[in-house]
């Protein structure tokens, strides 16, 4: 464990523990958990959201800016009374798909994010509705200031910053979209899997292959530099989707887009990055050229990705992780703050349970393993609205703004599942069940 500490950590210990007994899982301003009261009546069966970390921006979804050290769930009143299907944190937004295939965002909407076309806030504190949506929606995807879905036919729709093309609507559409836009040059195929990064995003079609477009420096679209007039460089970005060649023949099953590199995993469950910046903390080796994908040895058949800012997770087929990068603050969970230039397993608790999902965050990483969040990494940060010397952080959940370097378990109720988590730049969301 590094990075701030409290004055007194073990009367702060003490104080948290108390608490967590009167309230093991805390449920906002709204409803709190008891033994044997009428919220489990209520929750029995359903899937909602719980969210931690930084509130700016109302990021959260609670009704307010304030940051939660703890997991804070959200009342399936917000979501007309809706089990939750997935939760997506980008950089100062969460956007929440229902059971029943409609979007609700809350946060940071300065770039039109949300895709609350009529609402002109800068940011919004409690779930409202996307508009714009045709069509009963699957699956749904947070970048930094964009986002995305994927309705019941594989139509993808995306909606928010776009200055670098990353909602891939060609190069005349408008640099800011507040109402969620179907991308025409994807017409006739169906989307699949897609994952929005900090400028880029990237899409698996039904048929594995990937296409990726928005902002392409580092390398992160995997296309490789061309050299326009004179042979100098042209623009990184990419406007429209456009196919992954060097992927061509390998069918792709999973897709993770970071800051500035990507993640794809083949059928045959080969691992494939690509972005050139910090070759060497990304896994590449001595590959020379990483603005195509290069294939990472070293790991067992891989099934699931994930992409932070200068890290990256891969879950195995047989439930294992691994990681490298640069392991700020401690976010590989490898118990040091050494960077691992190789694949390295995360070990601890996984290694009685098997690990089915991970998301990464900037700097801190979540998983779910036999049902529980284990989180670890960046613990603190100074949020827009903090008063000064005031930690606004609290994105592992842990009660604290501390770092861990190991992955540590997140305190629930003794009766919650957890089924997805995702981790946005400094704050936290899963949807747990209530059995």
């Amino acid at each position: 464990m590094i990075g701030r500490a409290f004055a007194n950590r073990s009367s702060l210990r003490a104080i948290l523990k108390n608490e967590t007994k009167l309230s093991e899982l805390r449920f906002g301003r709204w409803i709190s958990v008891s033994s044997n009261g009428p919220e489990e009546a209520e929750l029995s069966g359903k899937r909602f959201a719980a969210l931690w970390g930084n509130g700016d921006y109302g990021r959260l979804g609670q009704g307010s800016l304030e940051s939660q050290w703890s997991p804070k769930a959200l009342p399936p009143s917000l979501f007309d009374n809706q089990s939750l299907r997935e939760i997506a944190c980008g950089g100062a937004h969460t956007l929440f798909l229902t059971e029943n295939g409609h979007v609700y965002a809350s946060g940071l909407n300065d770039y039109g994010q949300l895709g609350v076309s009529a609402d002109d806030r800068g940011y919004i504190i409690e779930p409202l509705e996307v508009a714009g949506l045709p069509k009963e929606i699957l699956k749904v995807s947070a970048g930094y200031h964009h986002s995305s879905a994927i309705t019941v036919d594989g139509e993808l729709y995306m909606w928010g910053k776009n200055t670098n093309g990353q909602l891939g609507l060609g190069k005349k559409a408008a640099t800011i979209l507040s109402t969620p836009s179907k991308v025409k040059f994807l017409t006739g195929v169906t989307v699949k899997i897609i994952s929005l990064g900090f400028e880029h995003s990237i899409a698996v079609t039904d048929k594995g292959e990937t296409l990726s477009w928005g902002g392409g420096g580092s390398g992160r679209l995997g296309h490789g530099h061309q050299s326009g007039i004179l042979g100098l460089f042209k623009s990184d970005s990419e406007y429209t989707p456009r196919l992954v060649k060097e992927l061509e023949g390998f069918k792709i099953k999973n897709a993770a887009a970071g800051m500035l590199h990507s993640v794809c995993i083949s059928e045959n469950g080969s691992v494939y990055v690509f972005g050139e910046r910090a070759k060497k903390k990304l896994g590449y080796g001595e590959a020379s050229n990483n603005s195509v994908p290069s294939m990472v040895d070293e790991i067992p058949y891989s099934e699931k990705a994930a992409c932070g800012g200068y890290h990256t997770c891969i879950i195995t087929g047989g439930g294992e992780l691994y990681v490298w990068g640069t392991n700020e603050n401690g976010c590989l969970g490898i118990g040091s703050t050494d960077v691992a230039h190789s694949p390295e397993r995360v070990e601890g608790p996984f290694l009685r349970h098997s690990v089915s999902e991970v998301s990464c965050g900037w700097k801190h990483t979540a998983a779910i393993s036999g049902g529980n969040v284990y989180t670890w990494g960046w613990g603190g940060s100074h949020g827009t609205f903090s008063v000064e010397g005031h930690s606004s952080g609290g994105q592992l959940g842990q009660g604290s703004d501390v770092d861990y370097i190991e992955p540590t378990i997140v305190n629930f109720h003794r009766h919650m599942k957890a089924l997805q988590i995702s981790c946005g730049f400094n704050h936290t969301g899963a949807i747990l069940e209530y059995s």
